[in-house]
């Protein structure tokens, strides 16, 4: 019926729970912050990173930025190659390609990573467009990521 589809990345095409989370407590350590149960970081997921640490462990925006770049100091390293693709997808995207549907990404992640990791997961190649977050937050919202 549609020619065109949208897809998310984090709980839609991959489970990227075990990254996330371990890179939140990675963060949260530098604050004198344990975590105790891994669940409580799942919020995480899906939220800019600024947001959730400003919101949820109530970081003043300067405490925010320095906790998302302690983030991604690990996320670059390796919190991004800790996700598991979800049961069926790739069967799922090839049978999209198959049928000659045009697939795009939009992602709240930063879309360098999107990119890594479709990459490093082997299925960039399913995708006509990656799209995500920038880094200067000139595309910073989910809405925004979809309009552009």
């Amino acid at each position: 019926m549609y020619d065109t589809l949208l897809f998310d990345l984090d709980g839609t095409i991959v489970d990227s729970s075990r990254g996330i989370t371990n890179c939140a407590i990675y963060a949260l350590e530098k604050f004198g912050i344990a975590v105790t149960d891994r669940r409580e970081l799942y919020r995480f997921i899906g939220p800019p990173l600024v947001d959730s640490f400003r919101d949820f462990y109530g970081f003043s925006d300067e405490n925010a930025e320095a906790a998302v770049a302690f983030y991604r100091e690990r996320y670059r390293e390796v919190g991004m190659y800790e996700n598991d693709v979800y049961d069926g997808i790739p069967e799922l995207l090839e049978a999209l390609r198959a049928r000659g549907k045009r697939i795009f990404l939009a992602t709240s992640k930063p879309e360098e990573f999107a990119k890594k990791i479709l990459e490093y997961l082997k299925l960039d190649k399913y995708f006509d467009l990656i799209a995500g977050a920038t880094f200067d937050r000139s595309r910073g919202t989910k809405e925004s990521v979809i309009r552009y």
